[in-house]
């Protein structure tokens, strides 16, 4: 309380917990794994930014051993739950931050993703998963799953909150040999005009899940009442490029990162992350180029659908399993909920999950909004939009109303200078005629 009494900054006094496998100066970092753990002397540069905006790191969260994993089942520590019922998965890699904030111990808290770990457990928990273009927030002092294609993600009830966070967040790192210079500062930016949303022509699959498919369709006929073009896209390349994520050079990735350690104790590693990580040890390097390979021409066909749309809106998952399911049947479940995230990063992808809605069984439904690199602002705008036209809506598990809480700040896009208007110039008075036809465009009241 002292220290929080005292911080100063955009984001003073608010607390906030981190994934495990994110130093903190003094904590262990454990990945979930007992045996690998070490205390570290500096924090992970994301946490020195948070700290040094005012934030109040309140503590370390339980994950999916070596952030393998999308079902939060993986993890000596326990098995962190669905906040909606205990029965059910909370979502991995990134579990415990996502149960975290839900139960709203936390205003937010850090993740990972690379290949859904930042917005698998949002959809579960009925919250804000943010995922950043790859390299805007540095990864210095993250242990990494794929180098190559982890991200440090954001957790939070709110787009709102979610963006003040990444506001802070967000900066080039020298240290970080996979950081990128972003070509302006993060900032939430209005949508382009006549907005065109990419929803796949045919092939969604929902498992059986008819309500989750019925959320999902809801979800797209919002965006299309509030003056969203739908267009139908071919999903191809898309899910090809997602089943690459566990069958190509990727896999060997993971075992390349704690490759010492994997293979002078195997013992300690989790039965399930163990078979994935040593099973990697049999890809071999002309497999791997064929892997870059095919994903290169994937982007290549991709492109042809982005140019005939400005985001993507897919379900975050195609449905949700028992904790019991998921250990019954451990790789397939978990390959299953990988179809629509695992290809966002490998495709150099942001991407912005919120809520859509209950089944009727209570549990949270999901949805994502996917754009282009460097986009996370554009996505923000819109997804905060999508969140807010759900009704009678509570934040994660907690009893707070989404309508008590105040919407994103939409800073203006390139070229377009943000203007208050009063009097006769109000929409619905008689001078409103004279800003459309200057194509001016209301941003919030």
């Amino acid at each position: 309380l002292e220290k929080a009494r005292s911080a100063q900054g955009p984001l003073a006094g608010i607390p906030f917990a981190v994934k495990d496998n994110i130093d903190v100066a003094g904590l262990p970092t454990t990945c979930a794994c007992p045996d690998f753990a070490y205390t570290p002397e500096r924090s992970a540069t994301v946490v020195e930014r948070l700290e040094g905006a005012g934030a109040i790191l309140i503590g370390k969260t339980n994950l999916d051993q070596f952030a393998t994993g999308l079902v939060g089942t993986r993890s000596p520590y326990g098995i962190p739950t669905s906040v909606f019922n205990p029965d059910d998965i909370s979502g991995g890699s990134s579990s415990g931050s996502a149960v975290a904030v839900a139960a709203g111990l936390v205003s937010f808290a850090l993740g990972t993703d690379t290949a859904g770990s930042g917005r698998v457990p949002a959809a579960f928990n009925n919250i804000v998963g943010l995922k950043p273009t790859k390299g805007l927030i540095s990864a210095r002092g993250v242990v990494p799953a794929c180098r190559t294609q982890d991200t440090v993600s954001i957790f939070a009830l709110t787009v709102a909150d979610a963006a003040r966070v990444m506001a802070s967040a967000a900066a080039f790192d020298a240290e970080d040999a996979y950081a990128r210079k972003a070509p302006r500062p993060f900032a939430v930016e209005a949508p382009p005009t006549n907005l065109r949303i990419g929803v796949p022509a045919a092939g969604l699959e929902f498992f059986g899940d008819d309500q989750a498919e019925g959320l999902y369709r809801a979800s797209v006929a919002r965006l299309e009442q509030a003056g969203a073009h739908i267009v139908e896209i071919d999903f191809n390349p898309f899910r090809e490029a997602a089943r690459l994520l566990y069958q190509g050079p990727w896999v060997a990735e993971r075992l390349a990162a704690i490759r010492a350690f994997a293979e002078r104790r195997p013992e300690a590693l989790h039965e399930v992350v163990g078979a994935i990580i040593q099973g990697a040890a049999k890809i071999s390097a002309v497999e791997a180029f064929e892997g870059f390979y095919r994903l290169a021409e994937l982007t290549r066909e991709a492109e042809a659908q982005w140019r005939t749309m400005d985001m993507m809106l897919l379900p975050t998952t195609p449905t949700t399993y028992r904790i019991s399911e998921v250990l019954a049947d451990p790789i397939r479940l978990n390959s299953d909920l990988g179809i629509y995230t695992n290809f966002v990063n490998l495709m150099d992808l942001a991407a912005l999950a919120v809520p859509a809605g209950f089944r009727i069984s209570g549990l949270p439904f999901g949805v994502t909004l996917i754009g282009r690199a460097f986009d996370d602002g554009r996505l923000a705008a819109i997804g905060d939009a999508l969140h807010r036209a759900l009704h009678d809506q509570n934040l994660g598990a907690t009893i707070t109303r989404l309508e008590t809480t105040p919407p994103v700040a939409t800073s203006p896009a390139a070229g377009r200078i943000a203007v208050a208007v009063v009097g006769a110039h109000l929409s619905g008075q008689p001078l409103n005629v004279q800003l459309q036809e200057r194509s001016a465009r209301l941003l919030r009241t």
